[in-house]
């Protein structure tokens, strides 16, 4: 086990630049998660801390020690990848030992290790099987098995989840985190399934165009999103963001919607609202129907989920997503009036940056 540092780290292709001057500290022990939408740089970032890809600028460090010019196989990481990586003709066991003989390991001391990791993974039953002969989440376990024979000071996941079916995607995140937490092993997991990383994380990474946007613990972001983009992408379904106008008054601060609905500025946050051009953001589950509340929308579409009900409106053409616990007795086409929950909502100003917080 060991700390993980990243201190100005660059990565560029002739003249694009791709990653921008990346600054991350992982506690000993730490389970990090990089979210961002396709191309912000979260699986080449990974791919440099493995050594699979070349830094441009800056150090990374592994336990304390610089690791830049350390082949992958020095670096005391064990990567797990997507498409499992398996060799087709070795049996579970040969694939988990197969680094292990690589390294010159006794005989003895692979047994013991395979057996181990065998045994946390619940593959014992498997170990004679070929790759072909299992189940994709059988295959997972495999690929984490060969990870975990190494006793890597990290772990790197690549979106190892994203082959499976949702029902195993769950079971999986589940193992994975319970096996992090048992071993103690500092942990780096890219994925673009937010639900991965809000059940998974002790803390989560979000980038956007090669840089990092803010990172915090799930709730952190989810409750206190450092601007728009991070508003809108953490959470699922996402943040409903209302543009509009601060009116900054001797009598208060309100903000104004283009659809003309009104809401009250807390007077703790009045100083950190700026006059002009805004956006207010509200969390789905944040809107009730409440007749007579002036903020008009008709129902577009109606997701039963059995749990909740998410009804997805049209605001004079704004798109609203409502997630209510109750059913409604509500129909296709039907307006209705909604109200955002006392002490919710986030604001943004003219250049996307959280003003305040009144969600408490």
């Amino acid at each position: 086990m060991a700390s993980l540092n990243l201190h100005g780290i660059e990565k560029s292709y002739g003249s694009l630049k791709v990653v921008h001057g990346i600054d991350l500290a992982i506690a000993d022990g730490e389970f990090i998660v990089l979210v961002g939408p396709s191309g912000c740089g979260k699986s080449t970032l990974l791919r440099m801390i493995a050594g699979l890809e070349a830094i441009t600028e800056g150090e990374i460090e592994i336990g304390g020690a610089v690791v830049n010019w350390e082949a992958p196989k020095d670096r005391g990481i064990a990567m797990v990848f997507q498409n499992y990586a398996l060799y087709p003709h070795m049996t579970v066991e040969d694939n988990m030992a197969f680094a292990l003989q690589l390294a010159h390991r006794s005989s003895s001391d692979i047994r013991q290790r395979v057996d181990r990791a065998a045994a946390m993974l619940g593959l014992e039953p498997y170990l004679k099987r070929y790759p072909r002969e299992l189940s994709g989440g059988q295959r997972q376990r495999v690929a984490m098995g060969r990870a975990l024979v190494r006793d890597p000071k990290v772990f790197l996941f690549d979106e190892p989840l994203s082959n499976l079916d949702a029902k195993l995607r769950v079971q999986m995140r589940t193992e994975i985190r319970e096996l992090q937490q048992r071993l103690k092993t500092t942990t780096v997991y890219v994925t673009h399934d937010q639900v991965e990383a809000m059940t998974m994380a002790d803390r989560i990474v979000v980038m956007n165009a090669g840089r990092i946007e803010q990172v915090g613990t799930p709730l952190e972001l989810y409750d206190r999103p450092a601007n728009r983009f991070v508003g809108g992408f953490i959470g699922s379904p996402a943040m409903n963001i209302l543009e509009g106008t601060f009116e900054v008054t001797p009598e208060g601060t309100s903000f104004r919607t283009a659809q003309g609905a009104v809401f009250a500025v807390p007077s703790s946050l009045s100083s950190g609202v700026p006059s002009g051009g805004g956006a207010f953001g509200i969390r789905p589950e944040d809107l009730l129907l409440a007749p007579g509340s002036g903020l008009r929308a008709k129902v577009t579409v109606i997701e039963p989920t059995g749990a909740e009900t998410m009804l997805r409106c049209s605001c004079n053409g704004e798109p609203l997503t409502v997630v209510l616990r109750e059913r409604p007795d509500v129909q296709l086409g039907d307006d209705v009036e909604l109200m955002v929950r006392p002490g919710a909502g986030v604001w943004f100003d003219a250049t996307g940056r959280n003003c305040a917080v009144s969600r408490n």
